[in-house]
């Protein structure tokens, strides 16, 4: 549907650039865009490769494992179906890790694992499972303590002060993870009354 969205919004604007007369706009932005896109992801190489080796780091020296025995009676509590010990409750600390280090992109493969896991988990596999879904929420709605992807983007557009946006993002993400996990709660005590569960 979004490619749909896109589509739509790039015809269009090529249509009222021809009819205005101004279709070389058109292709001169796009030109433009597509070097400023180069420029920003060459700049992003740097700070992923050095937050993604931080990562590793933390993995091989079991800072994860201890972060997932901080983490894990949180996670024991919001997914009472998992198993304590199952692997889909390590994905989910590591995918959990990744994007509180701001790593949306190392979280990734994480996620699907811990899809792949908590799939194994479900008793009916066409339906998202309760867990499925409150990881899902969970995910999306993570706190980040370190954005690095946006300060690398920042720093790649030349800002003076790229890590100013921490506190701001600290304070969003946390409201948009209570709202989620609140939220996850409320709409799977509705789903249970209502279905008689």
């Amino acid at each position: 549907m979004i490619n749909l969205v896109w589509l739509f919004l790039l015809l269009a604007g090529i249509v009222v650039a021809a009819i205005n007369g101004n279709i070389e706009v058109v292709t001169a932005a796009a030109l433009e865009s597509a070097q400023t896109a180069v420029t920003i992801a060459i700049g992003l190489i740097g700070i992923m490769a050095f937050w993604l080796g931080i990562l590793r780091i933390a993995q091989d020296a079991g800072l994860v494992d201890g972060l997932a025995r901080i983490v894990r009676p949180f996670m024991v509590f919001l997914f009472p179906s998992v198993p304590k010990d199952h692997p889909a409750m390590g994905a989910m600390v590591m995918n959990l890790s990744a994007n509180i280090m701001g790593l949306g992109n190392a979280a990734t493969p994480f996620g699907l694992k811990a899809m792949q896991e908590l799939q194994k988990l479900n008793k009916n596999p066409k339906e998202a499972s309760e867990a499925m879904c409150t990881f899902l929420a969970l995910n999306t709605g993570a706190i980040t303590l370190i954005p690095a992807t946006i300060i690398g983007v920042r720093v790649a557009e030349g800002s003076a002060n790229p890590a100013e946006i921490v506190g701001p993002t600290i304070f969003a993400t946390a409201c948009a993870m209570v709202v989620a996990i609140t939220m996850d709660r409320i709409l799977r005590y509705r789903y249970r009354r209502k279905h008689g569960g």
